[in-house]
């Protein structure tokens, strides 16, 4: 079995779990993400780019009103409009994700190509690193495809403790 994995570090951890580069990090992803809404002909409206930004500033899930703050303090507005349609447009368009479990977004580690994520969420600091789960993925369209059912959606997402809070308990 093949495991497909996002972007990682020198240590072999996911972004979100990893020290790592992070300006070269976020500068990446930003150019990805202009690229992707030039190829796609999408408009990347400012208030789209900042909420990128935002979520690109830290590998932690925010939720829409933390967003807004952010929003407010860079003077765009505080009208919860405002962040969830930035929000709804980074999603839909693959620039970032929700995580349900935390009724918040995360930018997407990888906007290559359409995948199907997994998240693994840090209980005690609230980080969360993004692996790319074909196989978990290809395990789930099975048992649908033996039981008739159609899957529309799929969301992996795992809860645990991430290796620098291991590292710590561990101190």
């Amino acid at each position: 079995m093949t495991r497909e994995t996002a972007k990682v570090s020198a240590e072999g951890h996911p972004l979100g779990f990893a020290q790592h580069d992070h300006s070269t990090c976020m500068n990446d992803a930003l150019a990805a993400a202009d690229a992707r809404c030039e190829e796609d002909g999408l408009r990347f409206t400012p208030v789209r780019r900042k909420v990128l930004e935002i979520l690109l500033q830290d590998h932690r899930a925010l939720g829409a009103y933390a967003i807004l703050d952010k929003l407010r303090e860079d003077g765009f507005g505080s009208q919860p409009p405002i962040a969830y349609r930035a929000l709804d447009f980074l999603v839909a368009n693959g620039l970032a994700h929700k995580i349900e479990r935390l009724n918040a977004f995360i930018a997407c580690a990888d906007t290559n190509h359409a995948h199907t994520p997994a998240f693994m969420i840090c209980r005690l600091c609230n980080a969360v690193a993004e692996e790319l789960s074909s196989s978990a993925r290809n395990a789930l369209h099975e048992v649908a495809r033996a039981t008739g059912f159609k899957i529309e959606r799929t969301i992996i997402e795992a809860e645990g403790i991430c290796p620098s809070c291991i590292n710590k308990t561990e101190s």
